[in-house]
């Protein structure tokens, strides 16, 4: 069983940078396919961003060039950073950790975090 525990979330000014972190209970970590989904209040949850146990990494299109997901194989974390936010950018975001081939599928993800809430006011 992985436990993933999200941190780094808040409030702030569009354009603004945040840098969300997730981290990992288990050392099976590095077998996995980490990503970053995101639920706005009445939306269904999205797809952000993820990195593959060899590194490539993938992004949703509304992210690309503001977003960079990376991950830390010694400390068994993964982070996001968020640059150049906009009122848009505002939900719930969630760590995920899976073997799946569908990067941007939430079916391909096992573990799931509990969230950390990104607010970006105008």
């Amino acid at each position: 069983q992985v436990q993933l525990v999200e941190s780094g979330g808040g409030l702030v000014q569009a354009g603004g940078s945040l840098r969300l972190s997730c981290a990992a209970s288990e050392g099976t970590f590095s077998w996995y396919n980490m990503a970053w989904f995101r639920q706005a209040p009445g939306k269904e949850r999205e797809f952000v961003a993820a990195i593959s146990s060899g590194v490539s990494t993938y992004y949703v299109d509304s992210v690309k060039g503001r977003f960079t997901i990376s991950r830390d194989y010694a400390k068994n974390m993964v982070h996001l950073q968020l640059n150049s936010l906009k009122p848009e950018d505002t939900a719930v975001y969630y760590c995920a950790a899976g073997g799946g081939i569908d990067f941007d599928t939430p079916t391909s993800y096992k573990y799931w975090g509990q969230g950390t809430q990104v607010t970006v006011s105008s």
